[in-house]
C-alpha cells in the first residue's frame, strides 16, 4: 500500500486496530489525538501495540483552525479513519460532506457499533452487546445449560468490526481510484459479525443445527470437536472431525472407541477419552500426536505461544523495538509487510508529521496551541 495517505482520527479499539492493519501494509497513516490524548486507555500509549507504525499530532479540535488542519490533510488522503458515535464528525465540521468538498475521491471509513442508522445508533455498547443482539454470543458455549462463552472482543471488535472496515476499505479505494469518486463506508460491529454467522445460519436454517448452545457441530456437541484435560491440569485441542483423520486419531489414543458418528454412542466416547486425556501430561499427549493428521494440539498461553515451534519457523510473533507482538498478516510474496515504528503518545510527531504532509504554518498552530507537540 506504499503511496496510500491515511488520516485516522483517534478512537479505541477496532478503528486503531483497522489504521494499524494499514500501516502495517505499508499506507502512511498519521494518526490525529486530541492534546493530552482521553479516552479508554488499557496501558501507556506507548504501550499500546494497536498504535504502532504510525506518528501521533495533537490537535484542537474545539479550534477552527485545527478542524482546518483536519481538511487540509484530508485534502492530501486517500482515506479518512473514524470511530466516533454516529454525527460527531459533522458537528466538528469533519463529517463525510465536509471531507468529500475537498477531497471528492476521498474514502470515508466509519467504523462503529450498531452503524450509523438505526434504532441503537445513538447508545453506547461495546463488543459483548453487538455480538449479543447479531446473534452470535448466545450459541457460543459447550453444554447447553452453560452461560454464554463470550470470545474476549476478537469476534465483535476486530472480526467483525476491524476486519470489515478494512475491506470496505479497500474496495472503495480501488472504485475511487478507477472513478475518481470517493464514498462513505459504515462498517458497523453489529453487521459484520452477522455476516461471520453465514455459516451458523446455513446449518441452522436447513435444519442441521436447532440454534441451542452446545448442539452445534463444531461448538461442543461433539466429542471429537472439544477439549480435553491432561493430568497437569492443561488441556488439548481435539478436532478430528472427517473420518480418515479420527482413524488416525482412534489409533494414536489407545484404540477400541465407539464410531464417529454414531451419536447415540457419544456420551460414551466423550467420557472415555475425558479418562484417557487424564492419564498423561500435555508435554506427553503433544508428543504423541506430533506432526500426525489427528489434529490434536495443545491450547498454550500467549507466552508459551511465543514459543510454539510452528510460530518460531513463521516468524509469527516477532521481538520489534524490544516488544513481543504479532508479525504483520497476511504474508506476500512481492510486497512483504513490514514493522515501523513502535506505538507513541499523543502528538509526539506533531511539527514532523505535520511537515510531512505539507502542512506550512505548523510552528504557528503550535505556538497558538491549535497544535500540540508533546
Amino acid at each position: 500500500m506504499n503511496g496510500v495517505r491515511v488520516v485516522e482520527m483517534v478512537g479505541i479499539g477496532p478503528g486503531p486496530f483497522a489504521a494499524m492493519m494499514l500501516a502495517d501494509l505499508g499506507a502512511d497513516v498519521v494518526r490525529v489525538h486530541r492534546p493530552g490524548g482521553g479516552g479508554l486507555q488499557i496501558t501507556s500509549p506507548e504501550q499500546d501495540l494497536l498504535g504502532r507504525g504510525r506518528p501521533s499530532v495533537a490537535l484542537d479540535l474545539k479550534d477552527p483552525r485545527g478542524v482546518e488542519t483536519v481538511l487540509r490533510l484530508v485534502e492530501r488522503a486517500d482515506v479518512l479513519l473514524e470511530g466516533f458515535r454516529p454525527g460527531v464528525t459533522e458537528r466538528l465540521g469533519i463529517g463525510p460532506d465536509d471531507c468529500l468538498a475537498r477531497n471528492p475521491a476521498l474514502v470515508y471509513g466509519r467504523m462503529t457499533g450498531w452503524g450509523q442508522t438505526g434504532p441503537l445508533s445513538q447508545t453506547a455498547g461495546h463488543d459483548m452487546n453487538y455480538i449479543a443482539v447479531a446473534g452470535a454470543l448466545d450459541p457460543l458455549g459447550r453444554r447447553p445449560d452453560d452461560a454464554p462463552a463470550f470470545p474476549m472482543n476478537l469476534l465483535g471488535d476486530f472480526g467483525g468490526g476491524s476486519l470489515y472496515l478494512v475491506a470496505g476499505v479497500l474496495a472503495a479505494l480501488l472504485h475511487a481510484r478507477s472513478s475518481g469518486e470517493g464514498q462513505v463506508v459504515d462498517a458497523a460491529i453489529t453487521d459484520g459479525t452477522a455476516h461471520l454467522m453465514t455459516m451458523a445460519v446455513t446449518m441452522q436454517q436447513a435444519g442441521i443445527w436447532d440454534g441451542r448452545r452446545g448442539t452445534n457441530l463444531l461448538g461442543g456437541a461433539a466429542p471429537f470437536y472439544d477439549v480435553f484435560q491432561t493430568s497437569d491440569g492443561r488441556w488439548m485441542s481435539v478436532g478430528p472431525l472427517e473420518p480418515q483423520f479420527f482413524a488416525v486419531f482412534v489409533e494414536l489414543v489407545g484404540g477400541d472407541l465407539p464410531g464417529q458418528y454414531d451419536l447415540q454412542d457419544w456420551d460414551t466416547l466423550r467420557t472415555e477419552l475425558e479418562r484417557r486425556f487424564a492419564s498423561r501430561t500435555q508435554a506427553e499427549w503433544t508428543d504423541v500426536f506430533d506432526g500426525t493428521d489427528a489434529c490434536v494440539h495443545p491450547v498454550l498461553p500467549l507466552t508459551e505461544a511465543y514459543e510454539h515451534p510452528h510460530n518460531v519457523a513463521r516468524g509469527t510473533y516477532v521481538e520489534h523495538h524490544g516488544t513481543t507482538q504479532p508479525a504483520p498478516a497476511p504474508r506476500f510474496s512481492r510486497t512483504p509487510a513490514q514493522l515501523t515504528t513502535p506505538p507513541v503518545g499523543p502528538g509526539a510527531n506533531t511539527r514532523d508529521a505535520l511537515t510531512a504532509w505539507g502542512i506550512d504554518d505548523v510552528e504557528t498552530l503550535i505556538a497558538d496551541g491549535v497544535a500540540v507537540q508533546a
